[in-house]
């Protein structure tokens, strides 16, 4: 059944009132509104409401009664926008792992500088996060640091327009909004079902049907270990999308790369290996002219292997890596069911690894059916895994099932620090800085490695013409 009718009509309804001009003192607004009767609206409304906030230039806060939402809502959040909407779970730990990880993101799509960050809101990003330079800057110190210990600085929350999570975590962060919805998935305190303080209008979301949603209820070590690794996964998911898109474009750019430059620098070079030697010939005695020779030579060689080990890839790669949205989405929820950190054991663990390898090489190929394929053979070892007990009493959670959790959000924690070490690698290589310049490029409707390649071949004919000028000149001294 199509809900998108009963989103937009909920969405419109709720910008009607955050949008609405009341006279009151302080200019603030607060009204109780109902959920919605279709379970499978307030998600994806939510999201869309988030949408519309980044592209008015409002701030929002949607607070929650616990963590229930959290993954569902980050799930249904526009994969282009998710780096400036701030998904916290309420653990300390847990909240400060998110958080790294979402700054990470952030970091990491303004220095691609791509397709899916432009548009008003990302240029508002831009413009916010120079006026506020110093936090950005001290936040990124902060989750470079790692230390788990380590409050982050003071006043984070203000730069991510929009924010997601427990009303507790809200309350310590204390980051004003423009708007703010108030979920009741569990009993909000009294305290909380008020006006928000800075906020032009609060609205709070009745207590409803709630897809996805459960009570706000005492619960044991491992459900709470559970609920936030589902938080931390998705962080990860996210972290892994990112990171298989630049490494996707830069795969890309480097085949294209080698295509148009790499044929042309090896011929250039051994034109002037050639060219040193007849000088070096000329004059057997000069050891500046045998150094110069010998490293021209080195040179070529270097260029000519280099070369030589593209030459089996395609003959065209003009066409860059551009994957749709939807394919991004496929590959995100597929790495959150499937990513080697959630196994259990180390043959789980083999088995997700085999398949996220193949996951990526779906994705880096822009192959959405070979991404079927994968969730396919995922499903069929699930159902295999679960035969033997089907009808089983699940065990009574136990401190092993605690520790065993634990260690799972550790990995996820050290996964996620290798992926922004691996990030910032690719960023600061050469190759990434001529892609970068060669993006810059097309944006201003130049061809950069075409124009390289123009060069190429300007050097390649004077080197032609150098290289035939003296070989008549040897042939005809005496």
């Amino acid at each position: 059944m199509d809900s998108a009718p009963d989103i937009a009509r909920t969405l419109e309804a709720w910008l009607g009132l955050f949008t609405a001009r009341v006279a009151v003192p302080q200019g603030q607004t607060f009204r109780e509104i109902g959920a919605p009767a279709d379970p499978s609206v307030t998600v994806p409304a939510l999201a869309a409401l988030a949408a519309e906030a980044l592209a008015r230039d409002r701030s929002l806060w949607i607070v929650t009664a616990d963590d229930a939402l959290l993954p569902d809502i980050s799930n249904a959040l526009d994969l282009r926008l998710r780096p400036l909407c701030l998904v916290l779970p309420g653990a300390n730990y847990a909240g400060r792992i998110a958080l790294r990880a979402t700054l990470s993101l952030l970091k990491s799509r303004l220095t691609r500088s791509a397709e899916d960050s432009e548009g008003p809101a990302w240029a508002a990003m831009r413009e916010h996060l120079q006026d506020d330079d110093a936090l950005w800057r001290a936040s990124l110190a902060w989750g470079t640091r790692g230390v788990d210990r380590e409050v982050p600085p003071a006043g984070i929350g203000k730069l991510f327009p929009v924010r997601i999570g427990p009303w507790a975590l809200a309350e310590r962060l204390a980051a004003p909004a423009d708007w703010v919805m108030l979920i009741q998935s569990g009993q909000l305190p009294a305290n909380v079902r008020t006006p928000w303080p800075g906020a032009r209008c609060t609205l709070m979301l009745a207590p409803g049907p709630l897809s996805g949603a459960t009570v706000l209820a005492v619960i044991d070590e491992t459900a709470r270990l559970r609920a936030e690794i589902e938080v931390l996964g998705q962080e990860l998911a996210e972290m892994e999308l990112e990171l298989a898109t630049a490494q996707g474009e830069l795969t890309r750019f480097t085949e294209h790369y080698h295509n148009v430059i790499a044929g042309r620098m090896a011929e250039l070079d051994r034109l002037q290996a050639d060219l040193a030697k007849l000088r070096r010939q000329s004059a057997p005695d000069n050891p500046d002219l045998d150094a110069a020779a010998r490293q021209a030579e080195a040179r070529a060689e270097q260029s000519g292997k280099e070369n030589n080990s593209f030459q089996t890839r395609r003959a065209d790669n003009s066409e860059r890596f551009a994957p749709s949205n939807d394919l991004k989405k496929q590959f995100r929820q597929l790495a959150q069911k499937i990513h080697p950190d959630r196994a259990t054991n180390e043959d789980d663990r083999a088995w997700r690894t085999h398949l996220m390898s193949e996951a990526n090489r779906a994705y880096r190929a822009g192959d959405a059916c070979a991404l079927d394929e994968v969730l396919s053979l995922w499903l069929e070892g699930r159902e295999c895994g679960r035969s033997a007990t089907t009808g089983a009493v699940p065990p009574t959670p136990t401190s092993d099932d605690a520790a065993a959790l634990v260690e799972e959000a550790t990995k996820i924690r050290r996964r996620l620090a290798a992926i922004v070490t691996e990030l910032d690698r690719l960023y600061g290589s050469k190759l990434y800085e001529l892609f970068a310049a060669a993006r810059i490029a097309t944006r201003q409707g130049r061809d950069l490695l075409q124009e390289m390649a123009k060069r190429l071949d300007s050097q390649i004919d004077l080197a032609k013409f150098e290289l035939d000028y003296l070989t008549k000149a040897e042939a005809a001294s005496p």
